[in-house]
């Protein structure tokens, strides 16, 4: 692929929640700001291309080990062997295991650490992503408390009569929107040595429908009201080199829609023009309006993939 692809992925969360810290409650920075990290935006795309039957590495799966037949989590060892069908990792050169590295979807596009049977890999992905920052001002913390069916096992007779109690929590409404750039480039040395064949166009393809989806598709308890709300992908010569573009987009509440206000980034691009190749931004009219479209932009329905007029 001979071109830089900048962007911006949104992700609306109402009444769910995104991305959880190990209390329950939606991550926030030291300054007390609602955030998702990278993590969970890869999280819902690795799903997805395991479910589409492509080889994704990095993803809990389990096993049934010993005798006990106890489930556990494959190691990275074993999970290597499995989807690659390895009857041994020892027995594979570093170059055999480069390439098959190169295989895994998930690797394709973010990268890898891989030090497993005397291998010490690390790979910079060719995608990066940035963290999503909330870009909603009013966005409230809800907790519920749930009821579960069972009583509990404590060892009080009047505790042993009731049912436990459990707090569901939730985000009432937040936005994330998440930076990311590709850098087709990042592989060039490891094309060199025979390993891959580069980040291709078909990767990148790969990468933008899946990108555009998986928040939506990925259906838990807590994630489910989460969605792809947003996408802005502007592809760029190779020596064009752009700054964080979620720094330039506001977003605003008005009565019946969300309104995304790209005016600022509209400036920074202008001024550009020359070196970008295209710029596509992908929405819901239904939901969203936009303001201060770059020129020359392509605008899809995020919903329906179809070109809006």
């Amino acid at each position: 692929m001979k071109k830089r692809v900048y962007g911006v992925l949104g992700v609306a969360a109402l009444m769910a929640n995104w991305n959880a810290d190990f209390s329950g409650y939606p991550k926030r920075t030291a300054g007390n700001e609602i955030f998702g990290s990278d993590k969970a935006f890869k999280y819902p795309m690795k799903k997805v291309w395991e479910e589409q039957g492509y080889p994704v590495l990095y993803i809990k799966s389990m096993k049934l080990d010993g005798k006990k037949q106890e489930l556990l989590p494959r190691t990275l060892k074993e999970r290597y062997e499995y989807i690659f069908q390895v009857k041994d990792l020892k027995n594979e050169k570093t170059p055999e295991v480069l390439q098959k590295l190169f295989q895994a979807v998930d690797v394709k596009n973010f990268g890898a650490t891989f030090a497993e049977a005397d291998n010490n890999i690390s790979i910079t992905g060719a995608v990066q992503f940035g963290q999503g920052m909330n870009v909603y001002e009013d966005a409230r913390i809800v907790e519920q408390p749930i009821l579960s069916p069972f009583r509990t096992a404590s060892k009080t007779e009047e505790e042993k009569k009731n049912s436990t109690i459990g707090t569901k929590i939730c985000c009432e409404e937040a936005h994330y929107f998440y930076p990311f750039v590709i850098n087709p480039l990042a592989y060039r040395g490891y094309e060199e040595l025979g390993a891959t064949t580069g980040y291709s166009e078909e990767d990148y393809t790969l990468f933008k429908q899946t990108a555009l989806t998986a928040a939506t598709a990925y259906s838990t308890n807590a994630k489910e009201g989460c969605e792809n709300e947003f996408g802005l992908f502007v592809e760029t010569d190779k020596t064009l080199y752009l700054p964080n573009l979620t720094e330039y987009i506001k977003f605003e509440k008005e009565e019946d829609k969300n309104k995304i206000n790209l005016s600022e980034c509209e400036k920074i691009l202008r001024d550009v023009m020359d070196k970008i190749q295209k710029i596509e931004i992908y929405y819901n009219p239904a939901t969203t309006k936009l303001e201060g479209i770059p020129e020359q932009s392509q605008l899809f329905h995020i919903v329906t993939g179809k070109e809006v007029v």
